[in-house]
């Protein structure tokens, strides 16, 4: 009686065929649990978002989900209505829904976008959304505090974030940014609170136009130049430029421009 021959589990095939099954096996768990898990991330994003509007505005601080009063995130974010805006004629869009509509997004689409000139580009961003979202407090004479979303390229990569502004349009309440790739100690110090805490009360417009601009040296305190200076942080030249780049860009005509003309007239 002849022996069958013995079957070699560490055959060539054998192989091939335990690890094509547990890459199969690990696929399925990993999409499993990215479905599973996506209503949530969906849910950390939205708050996110929220925090870092209300931490621009002042109204959060940098190290707690909660006020000095003890709100939290949705009740002070609810002070605020989320509008789309027509950057073109500075229109409300209502047509849009503010809870889904991504402009970043929106900007990689030619359909749903422009493409910037090199004259234009000031903030290198590439491509500018044709419509965008603004966060709004509303008091009984108008818009009290106004969020907009801002992006440019600094030194290693685009920095997002958000500016505030006061009712007049044209002070500023407070800026924040919650993704960069600058330099830590560096360009990375735009996370810096203490950096943060001295755009407060620094005027945006001049005759017009976006006059912010970051300094190392301050003009005298008594003078009409001071009130647009904000002091530019040590060692980071071209974070600097490219933050003062995306202010004068998002707050003028090829961004916010015409709304915040709208708001400022009461067209």
């Amino acid at each position: 009686m002849s022996e069958e021959p013995t079957k070699d589990v560490d055959s060539l095939g054998n192989i091939f065929t335990v690890a094509i099954a547990v890459c199969l096996v690990c696929s399925v768990l990993v999409s499993g649990a990215a479905v599973a898990l996506k209503p949530q991330q969906d849910e950390n994003k939205v708050l996110d978002r929220k925090q870092n509007v209300l931490r621009a505005a002042g109204l959060l601080p940098a190290d707690s989900n909660t006020d000095s009063q003890g709100r939290g995130v949705e009740e002070l974010f609810a002070q605020f209505e989320v509008r789309a805006v027509n950057l073109d004629t500075g229109e409300y869009v209502d047509s849009i829904d503010t809870t889904t509509f991504d402009p970043v997004r929106a900007a990689g689409d030619p359909e749903l976008s422009i493409d910037l000139g090199d004259g234009e580009d000031i903030a290198t961003i590439g491509r500018r959304e044709n419509v965008s979202l603004v966060y709004l407090v509303e008091g009984d004479s108008g818009v009290e505090t106004l969020v907009l979303p801002i992006r440019g390229y600094g030194l290693w990569g685009t920095l997002f974030g958000y500016l505030a502004l006061d009712g007049d349009m044209q002070t500023i309440a407070g800026i924040g940014f919650y993704s960069h790739k600058e330099t830590p100690g560096l360009g990375g110090e735009v996370d810096n609170p203490s950096w943060k805490a001295k755009w407060p009360g620094t005027k945006l417009m001049r005759d017009g136009e976006p006059a912010l601009a970051l300094v190392k040296t301050r003009s005298a305190s008594d003078s009409v130049a001071a009130q647009y200076e904000v002091d530019a942080l040590s060692g980071a030249t071209f974070t600097n430029r490219g933050v003062e780049n995306m202010v004068h860009f998002w707050t003028g005509d090829q961004g916010f421009g015409p709304y915040l003309d709208k708001l400022r007239t009461g067209a």
